[in-house]
């Protein structure tokens, strides 16, 4: 006769299934955001989609123009809901299917960038990958952030910068590899000279040639660039670019 008693597993073994399932869920933010419906889950509410309606008209004139720029008041939203959202949606090519904006079908080239390098590694890289885990050989980013950990590859570290990563591949759905770069204004223009690219995505505001090379390293792609920034300079030359008239 078989003993059907349960047994009764060990107290660490259960520990460390509660963590890697958590460690899994830290991972799958971007399948969680902007819902159908307000839920909640692991504690943390998200609110349904129909609640950001500026966010929604933001991703759907992406479908029609290639620069955006969501010019707003500080944590609205801007940098992890509009530019790390969509920066994160063409990488992994995993769009929902309300998604009304720019489609890419292929691996993407791809640029995101900050005020500075301090700014970039602490904000953008953050939102998009997650923290910095481990130290010198066994460096890596933790994969908690926009982008899914399990969907990240082969990185370089930029140099004489602490923990802030240079380029790094994300395995599209299409089954190639999208490669996003992370840059900052400190590096100043000619930083920006070079390879195409497919989109870059600008937090805070970047100066007016440095965003005259994006347009440049866009144009033969028909790509798109994508500004969240609080204009904090007032009506500079980039605000004047966005304003109704020329800021008239």
């Amino acid at each position: 006769m078989n003993d059907l008693t349960p047994q009764r597993l060990d107290p660490a073994r259960l520990a460390a299934i509660a963590k890697e399932l958590r460690r899994r869920a830290s991972r799958m933010e971007l399948s969680r955001l902007y819902p159908d419906e307000t839920q909640e889950i692991d504690g943390k509410t998200y609110h349904a989609r129909r609640l950001y309606p500026k966010h929604l008209a933001f991703f759907q004139a992406g479908a029609r123009y290639r620069e955006r720029c969501a010019m707003a008041a500080n944590r609205v939203g801007k940098s992890m809901g509009m530019g790390g959202y969509e920066t994160a949606l063409h990488l992994t090519g995993d769009y929902p299917a309300w998604w009304p904006g720019r489609r890419f079908s292929r691996p993407v080239r791809w640029w995101a960038a900050g005020k500075t390098n301090e700014t970039t590694r602490d904000i953008v890289q953050s939102i998009l990958l997650g923290e910095i885990e481990g130290s010198g050989a066994t460096k890596r980013v933790s994969g908690t952030g926009l982008v899914p950990g399990n969907r990240l590859g082969d990185r370089t570290w930029k140099q004489g910068v602490a923990d802030l990563i240079d380029t790094i591949k994300v395995r599209h759905a299409s089954g190639g590899w999208s490669v996003l770069g992370l840059k900052s204004y400190q590096q100043g223009r000619g930083s920006f000279e070079g390879t195409t690219q497919h989109g870059i995505w600008l937090d805070e505001e970047p100066p007016l040639d440095v965003y005259g090379e994006c347009l440049i390293r866009t144009a033969t792609t028909q790509g798109i660039i994508m500004l969240t920034f609080t204009p904090l300079e007032g009506l500079s030359e980039t605000v004047l670019q966005f304003m109704p008239r020329g800021g008239e």
